[in-house]
Order: structure tokens, then sequence, then C-alpha cells
């Protein structure tokens, strides 16, 4: 908690506590150090404004995150670290994901949302963002 990136030094001290440990966990899978460190930023920001008071107290008790800290390691990820994101509509509405991925990361109701989301995302991963259309044709 006391050797982090100078870009977390604004934030929450839990909020930083989430983002260490996410960004650990992305460099164990084998994401390079300029992209784990806003992709975990951004998640750990999300974590803190969805996160239930339980959730953060729960988490405060925790050992504070550490380099030589054990990670279950996805092997699939060192695929989708620089695979596109894909907007494409779902029954449950628009969906985020990652090409190549199983599931979607998140889905909203509306493309705008998605869009706006997929784009956030590529922009951390330094990818692109192929769109589809309702009828599943793809945006050139």
């Amino acid at each position: 908690m006391k050797d982090y990136p100078t870009s977390m030094k604004n934030m929450k001290q839990l909020e930083r506590k989430k983002a260490i440990d996410i960004a650990n966990a992305l460099l164990a899978d084998g994401y390079p150090y300029d992209r784990a460190i806003p992709i975990a930023m951004s998640q750990a920001e999300k974590w803190y404004a969805n996160a239930s008071e339980k959730e953060k107290r729960e988490f405060v008790k925790e050992d504070n995150p550490s380099k030589n800290d054990q990670h279950d390691v996805n092997e699939r990820s060192a695929k989708l670290i620089n695979a596109n994101e894909v907007v494409k509509h779902t029954d449950n509405g628009w969906a985020v994901m990652t090409e190549g991925a199983k599931k979607p990361s998140e889905i909203f109701d509306t493309k705008k949302e998605a869009v706006a989301a997929a784009k956030g995302i590529a922009k951390n991963k330094r990818s692109c963002v192929k769109e589809y259309r309702k009828d599943g044709s793809l945006i050139d």
C-alpha cells in the first residue's frame, strides 16, 4: 500500500487497495504494466461505486495486496489482452465483450451506452471496437 504508481495517489485508500490487487492479478495474467494500471484503476473505481458497505468492510479487513500474492492465472487472458471489444445486441440488451470471450463484460439498455463503454475499454487496451447492428451485421 506504500509502493504504488503515482497515478493512484488521488484514489481513496480502499479504492487504491482494490486497484493494486486488481493490477497485481492482471500482471500475473501477462498484462503489460502500462495497460494493467489504467484497467485496474477503472475497475476499482467501479467496484468502489457499486460495492455494498458490507463488501467494503470485509475488504478493509483483508491483508493488503503484495507483489508476491498468488493469483489464479487465466491462460486465456494473454490472448484477450490485445483483442478488440465487440458491441452486439443480445436478448438482454447491448453486450460489450472482448472478441473471443465467452461472456460479455457488461450489458446495457442502449447501444449508445454500450459503445461508450467499449470505447473506454478499448482505449485502455489500445485495441479497437467492432460495432454490430441489431440484425447482427458488422458496421464498417
